[in-house]
């Protein structure tokens, strides 16, 4: 991995990809915050999420990361790319490993200065989660290639908490449910901080020593995540740890397992909180969640 400083400036263009999903945005959006020229690649442009980053600001760009050349042809006179790669899609890991390589290839045929990989937290410790280790070979890769290279590894979504761990009402208490035991500590980031430390990483690189940094706002029990639930929305709450065994695939089972093996994820949240100095706690996401 080539982690030299870039000539990345403001005033040059940083490609995202992935920029109508969660991170990707997140992504833009800290970078047009701070007056950057972003370029949005896009497989349609004419999609609502696409239409919103280009009225937001973006440049977008047609692009499609199972087509080699279109991808190289829109990184083409960016300084910078922010990838993300995703295990969610018909290919699985194997396709998030086989997409993670052709952005690398195509960034360095593009000639871009600086690339930043958004990864896990853990990928780099042979975890045998399939999701951490299919990014982890997109990683391996990247630190093949001729490329400066800059790793962001967060820890778990805040975010799930609006999603699939989202809790639920049980009379007038809300619940808190995870396939995790009670008093094992999970440390915690929103995708929103991602995008801000990504887009410090892409304009001062230096800031990140060694190229690599496991991110995380927070750390906190189930039974803290209820009280913070509680607290933010003035309701009763709980927390029930649920089995793993009631987990869809073995992928997410390996997971949570892991969380449960301290320590799990080893975030450096002091370094997180310099890049980031408003760096959200999960009280003060679930906050921005009730705007």
């Amino acid at each position: 991995m080539n982690t030299n400083n870039s000539l990345t400036t403001k005033g040059d263009t940083i490609a995202v990809i992935g920029g109508t999903g969660q991170q990707g945005g997140a992504v833009v959006s800290a970078l047009l915050s701070r007056g950057v020229p972003v370029r949005a690649l896009v497989r349609d442009p004419s999609a609502p999420r696409a239409q919103y980053l280009g009225q937001a600001g973006a440049e977008l760009v047609t692009a499609d990361l199972n087509d080699a050349s279109s991808l190289e042809e829109a990184l083409r006179g960016a300084a910078a790319v922010f990838a993300m790669t995703t295990f969610a899609g018909p290919g699985g890991t194997r396709g998030e490993t086989e997409h993670g390589l052709a952005i690398g290839n195509a960034a360095y045929r593009a000639g871009v200065g600086r690339l930043v990989y958004s990864s896990v937290g853990g990928a780099e410790r042979a975890t045998g989660i399939p999701h951490f280790e299919s990014k982890r070979r997109v990683e391996e890769h990247l630190e093949e290639l001729d490329l400066r290279t800059t790793f962001i590894r967060p820890a778990f979504f805040m975010d799930n908490f609006a999603s699939f761990s989202q809790p639920t009402m049980d009379g007038d208490t809300l619940v808190v449910r995870l396939p995790l035991p009670g008093g094992v500590p999970l440390q915690m980031v929103s995708t929103r901080d991602i995008g801000r430390v990504a887009a410090a990483a892409l304009l001062e690189p230096a800031g990140i020593p060694g190229g690599a940094i496991e991110i995380a706002g927070d750390e906190l029990t189930g039974e803290e995540v209820a009280a913070a639930f509680a607290r933010a929305m003035g309701i009763p709450a709980r927390y029930e740890p649920m089995s793993v065994d009631i987990l869809p695939d073995e992928d997410q089972k390996k997971m949570f397992t892991w969380f449960a093996q301290l320590p799990a994820y080893r975030a450096d949240m002091s370094l997180t909180r310099t890049l980031v100095p408003e760096v959200l706690d999960l009280p003060s996401w679930i906050k921005e969640q009730n705007r």
